[in-house]
Formats: structure tokens, sequence, C-alpha cells
């Protein structure tokens, strides 16, 4: 089972790395966590761009990545790198996509240009990079790719994208499909875990555990028969509810920001995700979303109505699934 959390998401340039991230590390693997995922973005201008780099104003420089390993491994976490594409234009990535138009000019690998062709050499030049760092710091684990559904049905191409990822690194490889869609991807053969953003509804305000368990079966029917069908254990790659009202009836939202405080419908969306798949055979383990770069003072925790824990009595519910199970 893993025992993990996502980190690092939001951060910038100057902030991975530093007293205050380890400080907030410490206190995330304090609740039972062996492992992190530690997720970073890096944005291409538009949904529709085919090219994209290295934003040297925000991204998080390689040094700063491999301090935070190095702080995550001395705390005695594995690690899964997470490298992350983003559209600036806000657009969520699950809606890159392409034309199939192909162009009568070949390109230098002697291919019939194409939109797809070039944006997929930008993006496989992107994961391996990082690859060569989850492969150099010693990295248990590599995500190769987040809710990329727009681009899930181009299947050679991510085919050959892990053949070139698994000539630089050599741990398991995931990619983080997003619930509801799992089964789009037909390629799960030549990876190691199934992941998913596993933000699936399963209750509303007022709604018990029980009540928010009983929900769970529907999807865990799916995501077993994915698994069977595949031989591959699933990750829940991320999973999570702010502790606002409404928001086990869509806990990916971070939008809605006037729904009132409410950290016990957080903590009825954790306690019922834990039961409903901790003791599943075809359940691998957890990377909740998302644990803060930089933890607030301490007299500011647990009052928020957004993803963070810290503070709240859902800190001290993982902290008992994780330490006591």
């Amino acid at each position: 089972m893993i025992k993990g959390y996502t980190y690092g998401w939001g951060s910038r340039k100057g902030m991975l790395g530093t007293e205050r991230s380890a400080a907030s590390i410490a206190r995330m693997a304090a609740m039972g966590c062996d492992w992190a995922a530690l997720a970073f973005a890096v944005t291409q201008e538009k949904f529709s761009s085919t090219r994209f780099g290295f934003d040297f104003r925000f991204c998080n420089t390689d040094r700063e990545i491999e301090a935070c390993i190095d702080e995550m491994h001395r705390q005695g976490l594995k690690i899964c790198l997470k490298p992350v594409l983003n559209c600036e234009d806000g657009t969520w990535r699950a809606n890159i996509s392409f034309p199939e138009k192909e162009f009568p000019v070949y390109d230098e690998k002697g291919r019939l240009r194409s939109y797809w062709n070039e944006w997929f050499d930008c993006y496989e030049a992107f994961i391996l990079h990082y690859a060569e760092i989850a492969e150099y710091k010693g990295c248990e684990m590599l995500c190769i790719g987040c809710e990329m559904v727009g681009t899930e049905h181009k299947e050679q191409h991510w085919r050959h994208l892990v053949e070139e990822v698994r000539k630089v690194y050599h741990g398991p490889l995931v990619y983080n499909a997003n619930h509801g869609t799992e089964d789009k991807a037909q390629w799960y053969d030549v990876l190691d875990y199934i992941g998913t953003s596993a933000y699936y509804p399963v209750g509303r305000a007022g709604s018990t555990a029980e009540e928010m368990l009983t929900a769970w079966e529907a999807p865990k029917k799916k995501l077993a028969a994915l698994s069977e069908k595949y031989g591959k254990k699933v990750l829940f790659m991320e999973i999570g509810c702010r502790s606002a009202a409404e928001c086990a009836s869509m806990p990916w939202d971070f939008v809605h920001r006037d729904n009132p405080f409410d950290e016990d419908e957080q903590a009825k969306f954790y306690e019922s995700a834990l039961r409903a798949v901790w003791d599943e055979p075809w359940f691998e383990g957890f990377f909740w979303w998302d644990w803060p770069v930089f933890l607030p003072p301490e007299e500011k925790l647990g009052s928020d109505t957004g993803f963070m824990i810290a503070g709240k009595k859902t800190e001290k519910l993982l902290t008992k699934w994780y330490t006591e199970k």
C-alpha cells in the first residue's frame, strides 16, 4: 500500500528546497506518509500550441527540484516525480488537441509534418528531461502525464514516448488519467500502474460516510475491471475534497469559493475513500491532493475551505489510517 500525498503543486522558482519547504514536508511525513508525488508545472501558451518550453521567470529550476528530492529522501519518503503540462490561457490540459492534418513537408525524422508530431516531439523532450532527473536522483516512480484526455487516443505516440522514457529511466511508470475516462487510453499494457484522478462525486452536503461508501461501488467496479483487463494495479494519483459544503458532490472543484467551511464533509469523503479501496486486491495506494509547499502560520491552520487538511479533522483521520493500518 502506497501511503502518499501530493506535494509541490503551485510552487514557483525559489520555493522548493528551502527551509520552509522542508518544514512542510516534515509535517506531511509525520502523518505516516511513506511516498510523495512531487508535482510541478511547465506551461504551453495556449491549448493549441505545438511548442512549449521552460519559463525562466517562474519554473522550478532543476537544482531546486533535486534539492527537494534529496530532502524528501532524507525524511524517509519515496518519490513519484510528476512533471505536469498546463496551459497559460487557463484551458484545462485535458483539452489540448490538434487537427489530424499533415503538411506536404517532411521533418528531420523523415515524417510528414503535423500538429501532432510537433507537439509530441516537444512533450517527449519535456518528459525525457525529467526522466533523467528521476533516474539520477533515484526517484522510485515517474508519472509521464496527467489528465491529457485529448491526446490519449494517439496510441502510437504514447507507446513511442514510453519506449524512449524506458531508455533513460528504469523505475516504474504511471500515467494519471482522469476520473470517468480511465478506459479511454489503450496503452496501459506498457506501463507499470494505472493511475487516475479519483475525484468521484460520492456525496453531497449532509451525506454520511456510510452513504458515500455505498456510492463508491460504481467506480470501484469499473476500476477493478480495468485492472483485470491489463493486469495492472490502480493508483489514485490524485484524490481529495475541499473542506467546504457540497464539495463531496464535486471533489475536483477549486472554483466555488463561496461554499461555506465544512471540515466534516471533507473528513467523511476521506473516510469513505479509505474504507472503500484500502483492502481491494487491485488497489495500490493514494497520492492525496494536495499538501501545501509552505504551511501557513499555526494560528491560521484549519480554517480555509481549500484542499489542505493540516489542522483539520482530516489530518487526524489520515494519520490514524496511515500509522495504524
